[in-house]
């Protein structure tokens, strides 16, 4: 049986984490790749009374998800919680969601993966070809730097 395609990102990220040391900082929480996930996962944290300072969700309709459930509780984003998403689809360039995601280059993959079907069938190309194209961040308006409680109140930004 194949491994949900979930398995592999977790995976990643949480050897990534633990090689920078950032693993006792850090949650991951299952889910898939609903808006629903991001509910819950965000009802998670805000059940248990402990925010987070930021949410990388493991796409943009998760991070959606997320950003629904922390406005309905009242949670200031990017001012309590930054968050984040992967994919920088159509929804999250909306004005009402302005969400920072990491790209991953649709249109330039799109072009590539025609310029290589061109190939093979037209220009009559047999042999396997792999080209990786480097994913971008794109900052928006639901991150922002960590605000951490100083003496007396204060806070102090990070």
């Amino acid at each position: 049986m194949p491994k949900p395609a979930a398995a592999p990102a977790r995976h990643g990220s949480s050897s990534s984490l633990c090689r920078n040391g950032l693993d006792a900082h850090t949650r991951i929480l299952r889910g898939d790749r609903t808006e629903t996930a991001g509910e819950r996962a965000a009802h998670h944290f805000l059940d248990s009374g402990e925010l987070p300072t930021a949410v990388v969700a493991f796409n943009d309709r998760c991070a959606i998800g997320v950003l629904a459930a922390l406005a309905r509780a009242g949670v200031a984003v990017p001012d309590d919680v930054s968050v984040a998403g992967y994919d920088d689809d159509t929804l999250s360039r909306l004005s009402c969601f302005d969400l920072t995601t990491v790209s991953q280059g649709a249109e330039e993959q799109a072009r590539r993966a025609i310029a290589a079907a061109v190939e093979r069938l037209g220009q009559g190309r047999t042999e396997p070809r792999e080209i990786v194209l480097p994913p971008h961040l794109v900052a928006r308006t639901t991150t922002g730097r960590a605000t951490v409680p100083g003496p007396a109140g204060a806070t102090r930004h990070q």
